[in-house]
């Protein structure tokens, strides 16, 4: 098993899926990942009536999970429609819930 790489870093690897997991490890985050994969593509405000939260929070929600990879959005007409891209967030929440 490596950890370290020559440099003494830590394996990039490594800081990837625990970038994903500090994304998804928010009850706010977590919720949102897993209603798209549950229910589909949905847009911000789809996502703030069902979290009962404001639209302002919910989109930062949004922006830090798409930074870190894990759901990216698609242009339908006047909206931007999110879904899940990241497999192992998939095959987490699969064994998960």
């Amino acid at each position: 098993m490596v950890i370290y790489t020559k440099h003494y870093g830590i394996d990039t690897d490594l800081e990837k899926k625990a970038e994903i997991l500090k994304a998804i490890g928010h009850p706010v985050r977590l919720c949102i990942v897993k209603n798209l994969l549950n229910s589909g593509d949905h847009n911000v405000s789809e996502m703030q009536e069902c979290l009962c939260i404001p639209q302002s929070t919910v989109s930062q929600h949004v922006s830090k999970l798409k930074a870190a990879g894990i759901i990216e959005g698609k242009r339908k007409k006047n909206e931007i429609l999110y879904a899940v891209v990241d497999e192992d967030v998939r095959k987490i929440l699969k064994s998960l819930f």
